[in-house]
Formats: C-alpha cells, sequence, structure tokens
C-alpha cells in the first residue's frame, strides 16, 4: 500500500493530510493522484466511499498557486449536499497552504455568494445550474481555470444536467486538466469524455463491498407520531455512551434536538446550514462527551470521523442503501461493536428491504420497547451505578449517618429510595415534530430541455433511478 509521504507532496499539504489523520492511500488515491499531478486526464470509476474526493483534491489543491488571487479550480457536483462536504474536505487539504474554496449551490442566497466570489476564491464548488447562474451574471469568471473535476458525473446525468456540464466547460480554457468521476460509464458520459477530455487515463477502482460486519444492526417498525417517545425510551434503556441520531431534513434535525433537550438530554444538531464554527463547536463537544447525543443529517453522516460511538439511531430511514451505510459506520469503529436502530413506517418497509439486499445482511426485527421497560432500563442503570460506588469508593465517612438511618428504617426501603433518587425516571413532556412523508417509492420522472421543452438526453437514456433530494 503506498504512503502519502511517497507521492512526493509539498509540507503544506503533508501537514493537513496528516492533521487529518490519513496515512496510506485508498486503491483510486494511489492511481489518480500522481496522473494528476502530471497534468494528465483522468476518468475515475468509483463508488462514494472510495476516497474519491481526496484523489482528486489533493492534488488540486497542490497545484493551486496562493500568490493569484483567481479561480483555478472547478469541482461540478450534483447535489448541493455534496458540494458542501466536498469543500469541506478540499478546505481542510488546503488549510495550511490557505487555499480558498467556496461552496456555491441552489437555495442559497445569490446575493450572498456574489459577495464571497468577490473575496477571490482559487477554488469553485458548485452545483451545475448555480455555476450557470453566476457565470450568466458574469459574477464568476473561468478564463484562469487549471482543473475542472466532475463528480459523481452518472449522478448529474441522472439529474438531467449533461447540457449544463457541456456549456460550463465551454467556458474554461480548453488548455486544462479534466478529471471525471463516475460509478458507471453509460454512454453519454463516453461521449462528454470523448469530447472534453484529452487522452484521459482509466482508473477502474472495485466497489467496497457494503458489509459492516461489527455493528449490530435492528429496525422497528413504528408509526411517524410514535418514533419520538419510542426514541426517547430506547435512549432510556440503552443508554449510549455517545450516540448519533440521523434525520432526514435540516428541519427535522433542529426539531428533533430541541425536542431531545425539552425531555432531559444532552443533545446538539449538525447539518449543512450551520457555518463552519458552528459545526466544529457541536463536534468538539459530542468528541469531549459533553453532549451524549448528536442529530444529523445525512450530508453530516460523510464527513464525520468520530471514534467511541456506540449507538446509531436512524430516526428517519436513509434515502439509498450508500447512505445506510455511511451512517452506521460511524460506530462500530477500531474493531469496536457498534448497535444501529432504522426506524421503518409501514410505507417504507420496501426501502428497508432494498438496504437488505444491498448489505447482504438481514435486520433483526426489534419490538418498540414500553414506558415500564425504559424505567427498568434507567433502574437497571441506577443499581450499576449503585454498585460500583460500594465496589469502588472509599463509603468510610458515611458509614456513621447509614448506621443511623437503619436504626430508623428498614434497609429494603432504604435502599429502594437511594435507587428511586438515582433512577431517571421516563419524561413525558410533550413535543411537536412536524411530520416527515414517507419515502417516495422510485419513479421516472421525466426532464425537460430548458430551450427546446423536449426531453433531454439523459431522460431518454437512462434507466429508473431514484433522484437525491437536496435539502
Amino acid at each position: 500500500m503506498t504512503t502519502f509521504h511517497e507521492l512526493g507532496l509539498s509540507n503544506d499539504v503533508m501537514k493537513a493530510i496528516s492533521r487529518m489523520g490519513f496515512e496510506e492511500t485508498t486503491p483510486i488515491q494511489a492511481e489518480t493522484i500522481p496522473l494528476s499531478l502530471q497534468n494528465k486526464d483522468v476518468i475515475g470509476q468509483a463508488q462514494t466511499g472510495t476516497g474519491k474526493t481526496a484523489a482528486f483534491g489533493i492534488p488540486l489543491v497542490e497545484k493551486i498557486d496562493t500568490k493569484q488571487d483567481v479561480v483555478q479550480g472547478l469541482v461540478v457536483a450534483p447535489t448541493r449536499e455534496l458540494a458542501i462536504q466536498v469543500s469541506e474536505e478540499l478546505y481542510k487539504i488546503g488549510a495550511i497552504k490557505r487555499v480558498r474554496v467556496l461552496p456555491i449551490y441552489g437555495g442559497q442566497d445569490i446575493e450572498r455568494q456574489i459577495r464571497a466570489l468577490k473575496k477571490r476564491p482559487h477554488i469553485i464548488v458548485g452545483t451545475p445550474g448555480r455555476i450557470i447562474d453566476h457565470i450568466n451574471r458574469k459574477t464568476l469568471r473561468l478564463e484562469h481555470v487549471h482543473t475542472v473535476v466532475l463528480d459523481e458525473a452518472d449522478e448529474m446525468l441522472n439529474m438531467g444536467f449533461v447540457e449544463d456540464i457541456e456549456a460550463i466547460l465551454s467556458n474554461v480554457p480548453t488548455e486544462r486538466q479534466t478529471l471525471l468521476f463516475s460509478a458507471t460509464m453509460p454512454e453519454p458520459i463516453r461521449r462528454i469524455a470523448e469530447r472534453f477530455m484529452n487522452n484521459p487515463h482509466l482508473v477502474k477502482v472495485k466497489a467496497k463491498e457494503m458489509t459492516v460486519p461489527n455493528i449490530e444492526q435492528y429496525y422497528l417498525e413504528v408509526q411517524e407520531k410514535k418514533k419520538f417517545d419510542i426514541l426517547t425510551r430506547l435512549l432510556d434503556i440503552q443508554a449510549p455512551e455517545l450516540a448519533i441520531v440521523f434525520g432526514r431534513t435540516k428541519r427535522r434535525v433542529d426539531e428533533l434536538a430541541e425536542a431531545l433537550n425539552l425531555r432531559g438530554y444532552a443533545a446538539e444538531g449538525i447539518h449543512g446550514d450551520l457555518s463552519q464554527a458552528k459545526r466544529l463547536s457541536v463536534l468538539r463537544k459530542f468528541k469531549e462527551g459533553s453532549i451524549e447525543i448528536l442529530v444529523a443529517t445525512d450530508v453530516a453522516a460523510r464527513g464525520l470521523d468520530i471514534s467511541g460511538v456506540t449507538h446509531v439511531y436512524n430516526f428517519d430511514i436513509p434515502q439509498d442503501p450508500e447512505s445506510y451505510v455511511h451512517r452506521i459506520g460511524r460506530t462500530g469503529r477500531a474493531g469496536k461493536t457498534g448497535v444501529a436502530m432504522t426506524f421503518v413506517t409501514p410505507r417504507e418497509i420496501g426501502q428497508l428491504h432494498n438496504i437488505e439486499r444491498t448489505t447482504k445482511r438481514k435486520m433483526e426485527r426489534m419490538k418498540p420497547p414500553t414506558l415500564d421497560e425504559a424505567l427498568e432500563g434507567q433502574q437497571r442503570l441506577a443499581i450499576e451505578k449503585l454498585l460500583s460506588i460500594v465496589e469502588n469508593e472509599n463509603l468510610s465517612f458515611y458509614k456513621q449517618a447509614a448506621e443511623e438511618l437503619l436504626e430508623e428504617h428498614d434497609s429494603v426501603s432504604l435502599v429502594a429510595a437511594c435507587i428511586k433518587m438515582l433512577t431517571k425516571e421516563p419524561d413525558t413532556t410533550p413535543v411537536k415534530l412536524t411530520e416527515e412523508p414517507p419515502l417516495p417509492a422510485k419513479k421516472e420522472k421525466k426532464r425537460v430541455n430548458r430551450k427546446s421543452g423536449q426531453p433531454t438526453e439523459a431522460t431518454r437514456n437512462r434507466q429508473p433511478k431514484k433522484r437525491r433530494v437536496a435539502r
């Protein structure tokens, strides 16, 4: 296995990579980085989770001239979640070198983006529609770009962005390096490669088997309105040291974090709308243990690097099997075991079976716990705490008071009072969560060319595939 030290990278980039905890390259990094550093065009056929962001991000950052205050690198991504994720990774790789990275995507205030563009970033990471918008407004100039990356090109094809990609590439100098990453290689992507790339080298990496051997996996069939009470009962029974609760939307994450705090749990949420400073602050508190529950969206799931997570709760079933594997992969690390529980509404059983087929692993059905079982769980924790104090603490200072109490009360009543005092009784404070609709079944959506009104080539050529929803 190749180490990053063998790749001849600059000190600033090497320091950043070490700070990120990277030592050995993944297969796609080992093949792509040397080619990219030689300014070769590369087609990388690889799944999410193979380390492809660093595979193009490290050489891209390496080639940025920070003395030149112009856009030199452009990364095109299909969704705002991926754009945010990629920009965060590039920010970390370029932190010591002081490379300025800016994500631009739909749904964010365009005036704010225009102000940020005036601060002269070196790398732009954006979704196709918003990049085109800035090109047309002349707020984004690409004449100095030397490297273009098309990330998850097949996903962009499926979402009908082929013409946008062609328009973007037409605005970049022809003397450039182009890197294209895609899990599959349908004909329209091959045509893009032939038209816009210069003798590209194909780097093909076998997909990682989507298995998670050290994680106990359960599912609970629960009605939407009962999910939160079931979650709090599980937390009371299982008493996780560090837990991550995954929600489908930013609104869901905010409401869940607030509701958990209302019920007495130390929880905070992270999602794509938080500032980098706020995200880092929340993650630091979670790692230190000052909050016990992290509530997160999928975008956060793909970037988290936290050891010691004992439990993952999928409050909302993820949109696809890949997201499921990324989510539950936050636990069961470094040879330790982990526990993952997925809440499924009756109408989402099909998604559950799809995840099981992909991961080749059946989830065990768990019966939703009752209020009495939650109370028993808290009692058990109280008893364990009492026994630990008896075995490990010096109690001599307290024995005289104990003997005096025993003269007036029987021992069973006193022990029962201690257990009651230490038991966190389940909180039933009413909370209000906005109901999320169940995930839709897969449907083919026709995408229409904005100019001709006809279906796009992507729509005509593709097989039905669920679109990722940008939140």
